[in-house]
């Protein structure tokens, strides 16, 4: 049998890759997910699984699983994207210690157990290890082979090869319809069959009382199978303890590689530290796109799917990443948004890792004039020297996409025409995706001046004005004191009819095919995205009135009793309403930009609180548990956390405050 995708988890627990090969694993060790040769698609893995026979039993006993009495301990190596596991049972007198990485610039993913004998007398046991693999995340047209002259299984379809085996010589092995054989332990010895299965078996003999065997299991990638067994062969070569050791010090080189936390708290340094090393496995080695968080619902049961490339977000990380030193990375991002542009200077919502359409609900307008704002922040952190090859190489987009932007504005108003808001719920002229827009034109005409085109970022500059002063007036809701979220809503017809009863003013609009089309004036929902109005977009000062009194009434209205954190809405909805931590981040950062330091490292401590039991940031957190809730990691929780770490810091430097206290987190 093989499993089902949607039999899959929703939460993971740690990722490991290499910008190559990216993988979810759970805290049991047990591998879920890996794509190979990019980020994004296509997702390989349809079961991995490791397992243990001891002496007489009737089955193999799966211990990457909570089955059979197994409990296990998870952590990254610090300083690494090596993820480790201890697994023991009261039931089994093997404990196991594991550790799953990705090998930088090799396609091998290795799989390194060590296997104690707990009791008292010597030992015999067998080590299992079955694999499904759905290749291009397809069920059909799978085939498996055992390789005599490579001891290895291999899984091929189409231009996909995946080759599996062990540092040791395995004693037996069955290619197709595995599993069932694997829980008896009775592989058959099948060379080949048109199956997406395989398992291999070793024997470990009198293994003596505390001693420890090794075993490990490598994973080669390759078009062909001569690439995936030649690459198989060369890692065999290199051992498991240079693999490691070569693994251990790219990562760390790569933290050495750009400045220490600048906050002085080793809690906070750690969770600064996954942050870094998160945001690199989130980055296609191949394109420089940079993604959501890896793909957890294939099915799309649930959401829309977050393995795809969003320009707001990405503007987000990459500045995180600029703020961090990581300029070259950041550098590649902007590279690859050249190849998404659509032929009339826009960028849609999102993108697959080669520049072309994810699936889509249709234009965000906050998405590329993020880009420009994030194009413009990326050229103001690189050096001098290397600035002017920058603008030159992203010229020609920046000029396209601020056309676009132009183009856009209604005339009626000076606001963007309606799109689709940054949580791709609603269509109207939304606040937040205006004032994306204004940073947009702002970053573009900033960059005009500098390539001399004077004339340009004039005509840009003073579209950006004219939308900031319909921001702060029209946009401007009195009453509630904060920003409107949005005005000229579409909505159904019957919130339509709802809307005028309560007072509020309704435009109907027959379109060419007969819909009618109904509009609110106002979105009157306080909205944690209203914060972009001032930090990023700067559209107004921190300290304008207007941003002070949205930023309290953010903090009095989405607050989530109990639990804590920042929602992102009112009455939001979706996976019941949790709080985020990016937007909690969000709030930090406002606090720290307008000097309330004390209130910002309040909210700060909250997200780092909440990271997940190895240290990943995830969207959201459980409104009633506080645990781990739906997509982990987010990257851009992880950028968020960087900036809003980066902007208490500067704050604390401009004010002459003494630095962060060491301490625990904040509960």
């Amino acid at each position: 049998m093989t499993f089902s995708l949607d039999k899959k988890p929703y939460l993971i627990d740690a990722v490991i890759g290499n910008s190559r090969f990216l993988a979810s694993v759970l805290k049991t060790g047990r591998l879920v997910r890996f794509w190979w040769p990019n980020v994004d698609i296509p997702q390989h893995a349809d079961a991995i699984r490791a397992g243990l026979r001891v002496g007489g039993a009737e089955r193999t006993t799966w211990f990457d699983a909570a089955e059979d009495g197994w409990t296990h301990e998870a952590a990254y190596v610090p300083r690494t994207n090596i993820f480790a596991v201890g697994a023991d049972s009261a039931n089994c007198p093997v404990g196991v210690r594991s550790e799953l990485y990705s090998v930088p610039d090799d396609d091998i993913l290795v799989f390194d157990y060590r296997f104690t004998n707990k009791g008292d007398e010597p030992l015999s046991f067998s080590f299992l290890f079955y694999a499904s693999v759905l290749t291009a995340e397809s069920p059909y047209y799978h085939t498996t082979q055992f390789v005599p002259e490579s001891d290895a299984l291999v899984h091929f379809r189409r231009d996909y090869c995946f080759a599996f085996s062990g540092a040791n010589v395995c004693m037996k092995y069955q290619a197709g319809y595995a599993w069932d054989a694997a829980n008896a332990g009775n592989l058959n010895g099948d060379r080949i069959q048109m199956s997406p299965e395989g398992a291999m078996q070793w024997e470990f003999r009198d293994v003596a009382p505390g001693q420890t065997v090794r075993m490990t299991v490598l994973l080669a990638a390759g078009r062909r199978q001569p690439e995936a067994l030649a690459a198989l062969g060369t890692a065999k070569l290199i051992g498991a303890d240079e693999l490691r050791s070569r693994t251990a010090e790219y990562w760390q080189q790569y933290l050495d590689s750009v400045p220490a936390c600048p906050l002085d708290r080793p809690d906070l340094e750690a969770l600064y530290e996954r942050s870094l090393l998160t945001m690199k496995l989130m980055t296609d080695e191949e394109t420089g796109s940079i993604i959501a968080a890896p793909e957890f619902d294939e099915r799309f049961s649930r959401c829309g799917g977050y393995a795809y490339c969003w320009g707001r977000d990405a503007a987000f990380i990459t500045t995180a990443l600029d703020k961090a030193g990581l300029l070259a990375m950041s550098t590649r991002f902007y590279e690859w948004t050249l190849t998404a542009q659509d032929a009339d200077g826009s960028w849609q919502q999102r993108h697959y890792h080669d520049g072309t359409l994810a699936p889509s609900w249709g234009l965000q307008i906050d998405e590329g004039s993020s880009i420009l704002w994030g194009m413009n922040q990326h050229y103001q952190a690189l050096p001098e020297a290397e600035r002017g090859a920058f603008l030159e190489s992203v010229w020609t987009a920046v000029r396209k996409g601020a056309e676009f932007l132009v183009r856009s504005i209604d005339g009626t108003n000076g606001l963007p025409l309606p799109s689709h808001d940054l949580w791709e719920e609603r269509n109207g002229q939304h606040t937040y995706s205006s004032a994306a827009v204004y940073a947009g034109l702002k970053a573009a005409a900033s960059l005009a001046e500098l390539k001399g085109e004077a004339a340009l970022g004039g005509e840009w500059n003073a579209v950006a004005d004219r939308i900031a002063d319909t921001i702060t007036t029209l946009c401007w809701n009195e009453e509630r004191g904060a920003y409107y979220r949005g005005v000229n809503l579409a909505v159904e017809g019957w919130r339509a009819e709802q809307a005028e009863l309560e007072g509020m003013a309704v435009s109907r609009l027959v379109d060419d095919k007969g819909y009618e089309r109904c509009r609110v004036a106002y979105d009157p929902i306080v909205d944690v995205s209203l914060l972009g109005i001032s930090v990023p977009f700067a559209v107004v000062a921190p300290d304008h009135p207007q941003a002070v009194r949205t930023a309290d009434a953010v903090e009095r209205a989405l607050t989530v009793p109990g639990v804590g954190g920042i929602k992102r809405y009112e009455n939001d909805g979706y996976i019941g309403g949790n709080p985020w931590l990016l937007t909690t981040l969000w709030l930090a950062q406002y606090r720290a930009t307008n000097g309330q330091l004390d209130e910002a490292m309040k909210h700060l401590d909250w997200a780092a609180s909440h990271q997940s039991l190895c240290g990943l940031l995830p969207e959201q957190v459980d409104r009633d548990s506080g645990d781990t809730a739906w997509v982990v990691p987010l990257t851009w929780s992880h950028a968020m956390f960087i900036l809003a770490v980066h902007l208490i810091a500067e704050a604390r430097s401009k004010s002459g405050s003494p630095a962060a206290e060491s301490g625990s987190l904040a509960g």
